[in-house]
């Protein structure tokens, strides 16, 4: 994803809510860990390091996604959307991997992250710890939760997608970016499946032990509306709109077509480096799981889970 930058101070506060208390409150409401996705993230990242376009390790990570619903597998509700796609380093299959927990309404909420590090830095050592692993397996155990607590309200759809990264050297420019979201997004539209997304919701870089999520201005007003209110809801506001800024990412294409979209991410990622006009670990050998904690994990699964009940509430 890439910011555009002229950031703007809409806020600052303390992160002053404490991992333990968190992490028992998860427990108590039988809700997702913070603990549980960092260790999934750990695991991750040990399987497939490295799972650029066309590399063993994107093999690996789809098999880590694929190996975590085997039930839904058994069920019919795994779905995975093989396309090609033409890109500045020649032609690349790629896989979005899709599971569906079926609600009582008639309606999908979309939660999206992709899984794949960036192919322009697949000879340094990026394992991209917060920039697709960490996100990747936040799905994971929004999954097993959906699995555990069935959706009441609208459907939970999760949407693992595929060459969200640019794979020229340019960065993300024009069409050589977001290849994933962009199928799929085509496809659904031409099924009619896009008629029934309610919300599509993107997660990404939600790690860092000093996130804050922005707050992202191509996202739908009223979902970030909701977002503030989850923070409230959770007692996580202080996580919150530190600054404000448009951010091209996954869910543009849906945006394009009509999809109330949310982008929920912090893309303020280590001290800003002027040389190279861009946060200190983002897209270099320094996103590392070191920068993670269970209590930024934590708070992005409590978030989460409120947006999928405010959702179905509104």
């Amino acid at each position: 994803m890439r910011g555009r930058w002229g950031l703007q101070v809409v806020g600052c506060w303390l992160l002053v809510a404490g991992c333990a208390g968190a992490q028992k409150r998860a427990a108590a409401a039988g809700g997702v860990s913070g603990k549980e996705v960092l260790r999934l993230t750990q695991e991750y990242v040990d399987v497939a390091p490295k799972r650029y376009l066309g590399s063993p390790g994107h093999a690996a990570a789809e098999k880590f996604i694929r190996d975590h619903f085997q039930p839904e597998i058994a069920k019919g509700n795994f779905v995975t959307d093989s396309f090609y796609a033409k890109t500045p380093a020649g032609q690349f299959g790629m896989d979005n991997l899709i599971v569906k927990f079926p609600g009582k309404k008639d309606g999908i909420i979309v939660l999206a992250s992709h899984y794949e590090t960036n192919y322009p830095l697949k000879d340094i050592h990026f394992i991209g710890a917060n920039d697709g692993a960490c996100t990747t397996a936040l799905l994971i155990a929004l999954g097993q939760y959906y699995r555990e607590h069935p959706p009441q309200g609208y459907s939970v759809w999760l949407l693992f997608d595929d060459g969200e990264e640019a794979v020229g050297n340019n960065g993300m420019v024009g069409s050589d970016q977001l290849y994933g979201v962009r199928h799929i997004a085509a496809k659904w539209s031409g099924d009619g499946t896009l008629a029934h997304v309610k919300a599509l919701i993107v997660a990404d870089m939600l790690g860092w032990k000093e996130m804050n999520i922005d707050h992202e201005d191509y996202s739908t007003a009223w979902l970030l509306d909701l977002l503030a209110r989850a923070g409230k809801d959770t007692g996580h506001s202080s996580y919150l709109f530190r600054h404000a800024l448009p951010i091209d990412d996954d869910h543009l294409p849906f945006k394009e077509r009509g999809v109330p979209v949310l982008d929920v991410i912090a893309y303020e990622y280590g001290p800003y480096d002027s040389a190279r006009g861009d946060y200190a670990f983002h897209h270099t050998d320094k996103d590392t799981m070191d920068k993670l904690s269970a209590q930024s994990l934590q708070v992005s699964a409590d978030l989460f889970v409120d947006l999928v009940k405010l959702i179905d509430q509104r």
